[in-house]
């Protein structure tokens, strides 16, 4: 099977031939999504490859940083990193390929918004010192350090998190998660932070959360952006954590009272 290139505005995406009509989706999703970004970071990059890869086994050879990382992240949010960047490029499994790897519909949903969450780090990583890109050994301990901060704001930019109600109810029945989320919660549990202090705080405080670099520890990091003691933190995030992971149909009820 041949190769080919379709461009978009700001975008160019790399597929096989026979993939051009989910090429040209991911694109027009993508610039739709870039142009909501451009009102909420500094700097949104563009003139961007976005490649295309038929198997995880393809898109790990070609970015041998993601089976690394992936390798901290627990299985459940393993799932969900389909995707990696470079300060030129994004990497991520084609549609198809993400359908067959989906667990239900919701699942489906967070994972073929892959584009966009993958888009998102490159995003933060150009507006935050800290993070990468350019990948350097010192930018990836970084990066492992600040997982919850950097996966956290893909989750929630793209609106994967919404989608990940199943996982994140397995997840709660095992022990307490931590605030900030560790390493292995971070691909699953990142954005519910984001979740919280939008509700709170606002969006401009998220986009505050995602630009920390200051290299402080996550706990002073969590206290900063909510304007209170982690403790009290903790225990609205735990509900909101209980809320995400309730049926939607149980929500619903309780808003109708």
């Amino acid at each position: 099977m041949s190769w080919t290139e379709t461009p978009s505005l700001n975008f160019t995406a790399r597929h096989e031939s026979s993939q051009a009509d989910q090429a040209l989706a991911v694109l027009d999703s993508l610039e739709a999504y870039r142009s909501r970004l451009e009102g909420v970071f500094m700097r949104v990059p563009g003139n961007i490859t976005v490649v295309l890869h038929d198997s995880p086994v393809q898109l790990a050879l070609a970015h041998p940083y993601l089976p690394l990382v992936r390798r901290f992240a627990s299985a459940a949010g393993r799932r969900y990193m389909a995707g990696w960047f470079t300060a030129r490029e994004l990497h991520v499994l084609a549609p198809n390929v993400l359908r067959r790897a989906a667990g239900g519909p919701d699942s489906l949903k967070a994972l073929l918004l892959t584009p966009e969450r993958t888009f998102t780090l490159l995003v933060v990583g150009e507006n935050n010192p800290l993070l990468p890109p350019p990948f350097r050994p010192s930018s990836v301990s970084s990066f492992l350090r600040m997982a919850w901060l950097a996966e956290g704001a893909a989750q929630f930019f793209s609106g994967q998190h919404q989608h990940l109600r199943a996982a994140i109810a397995r997840r709660l029945r095992g022990s307490p998660p931590r605030l900030p989320p560790g390493v292995r919660d971070a691909a699953l549990l990142g954005g519910s932070v984001y979740d919280l202090l939008e509700r709170e705080r606002g969006l401009d405080a998220c986009v505050q959360l995602a630009l920390t670099s200051e290299p402080a520890p996550g706990e002073e990091i969590v206290e900063h952006a909510f304007r209170a003691p982690l403790a009290d933190v903790r225990l609205r995030w735990r509900s909101r954590l209980d809320d995400l992971a309730r049926p939607r149909a149980e929500v619903t009820l309780d808003k109708d009272g």
